[in-house]
């Protein structure tokens, strides 16, 4: 999925939001029904040695934390950093050469220079820059 707009990444913001606050919410009224049995973290602790199962074992959205991807800048004159992965999109800012960027993912676009990939960039705006002038640091970055 792109995020090509601040409207666009508010409304898939807003509805992480409420499937949170549902998810948060679904457990308590579960526990209105007198037959139900109490949830894991409620029932006595296993004995040791026992592992639990992955289904006791919840990880809180919150924890999530996006894996980060750094570049370095090339073109020498400076690049040009667009709304969209296409040679034709409208600007949005521009980075100096040798800049150190944060790259959220890749993805397929018009072809500049030997290469069709993109790098979505997360400094300040959301703006998809060219691989052709952007030289990954470590890690080469996920698929969007």
């Amino acid at each position: 999925m792109s995020l090509r707009t601040t409207t666009t990444r508010l409304g898939v913001l807003a509805a992480t939001g409420a499937l949170a606050a549902l998810g948060l919410s679904g457990p308590a009224a579960a526990l209105d029904d007198p037959d139900r049995k109490a949830p894991a973290a409620d029932r006595k602790a296993p004995a040791a040695g026992h592992k639990t199962p992955a289904a006791d074992r919840r990880t809180p959205v919150t924890d999530y934390k996006a894996p980060v991807y750094k570049g370095r800048v090339t073109a020498k004159s400076g690049l040009l950093l667009r709304d969209s992965p296409h040679r034709g999109s409208r600007v949005v800012r521009t980075e100096p050469h040798g800049k150190v960027v944060t790259i959220y993912c890749k993805t397929k676009g018009d072809r500049v220079g030997r290469t069709n990939h993109w790098y979505l960039l997360t400094d300040g705006t959301w703006a998809w820059g060219s691989a052709n002038y952007i030289a990954t640091i470590g890690k080469n970055p996920r698929w969007c």
